[in-house]
């Protein structure tokens, strides 16, 4: 029950940093808006909700000596995988508080950019959030206000980080990997256990066919279209040599 309860919870902050990254993106370009910037500290403190969470329960797991071998290297897997989306998690939050104080909202510095990204971003943003619509406050200062909740809370991830390193140790070249790369691009196992939402990452794979036949068919046209080759090379040496014996 821990196991399967710690992947959910991890599954659902996986979502959510998916979320506040493609929402990152847009942000000085066309697509910017103050409701974006409204969305991303909703999103972002979700993910901060959801990080705490994580390692609330991971850690008493880990500190448990009671639990097997096979358990405790399950959980330390986990543990690396929380730590890897919280380290995308302070990336992005830099790069967003970068790129909101080059590009404020309330007085222009300097024109957007037109990256070639159209629409609007609240459809992921109510994925993050596991609501239906998006419900906006018109705050006339969040180029200041938030940017300065934006810097404290990067702190606080970076804190959070540290505690977790020191908390529990865990070499993250020691715990070996369950699955190949990219699998979980092709596995739609995880969908739907999460109560954030769908974010589909990937469409499947075609899937290949058996058959010899195919390649036969392949293989047999290849031929072809080189005996179409020789042969017409060997028309136009047979004709340059008529002509010249002409």
């Amino acid at each position: 029950m821990g196991k399967e309860e710690c992947k959910t919870m991890l599954d659902a902050l996986n979502k959510v940093t998916a979320c506040y990254r493609h929402l990152v993106i847009a942000l000085g370009s066309t697509s910017d808006s103050q409701n974006l910037r409204e969305e991303l500290k909703r999103t972002r403190k979700k993910a901060q909700e959801l990080a705490v969470a994580n390692r609330t329960k991971l850690t008493s797991l880990l500190k448990d000596k009671s639990i097997s071998k096979d358990d405790r290297a399950e959980y330390e897997r986990l543990w690396v995988l929380f730590s890897s989306s919280m380290d995308l998690l302070e990336v992005d939050m830099k790069r967003s508080l970068e790129i909101g104080q080059d590009f404020p909202l309330k007085v222009p510095t300097r024109h957007l950019i037109q990256t070639g990204m159209t629409g609007g971003t609240t459809a992921v943003a109510a994925r993050a959030m596991s609501v239906q619509n998006m419900k906006y406050e018109l705050d006339s200062n969040i180029d200041t206000t938030d940017l300065r909740e934006l810097q404290s809370e990067i702190c606080q991830v970076s804190q959070m980080m540290e505690e977790m390193e020191m908390k529990v140790q865990v070499a993250p070249w020691a715990v070996e990997a369950k699955q190949e790369a990219g699998a979980e691009l092709k596995s739609n196992m995880s969908v739907g256990n999460s109560s954030v939402g769908v974010i589909s990452i990937c469409e499947d794979e075609p899937k290949e066919e058996d058959g010899g036949g195919n390649r036969d068919t392949g293989f047999a046209s290849i031929c072809a279209v080189v005996g179409f080759f020789i042969i017409v090379t060997v028309a136009v040496v047979l004709g340059y040599l008529v002509i010249n014996m002409s």
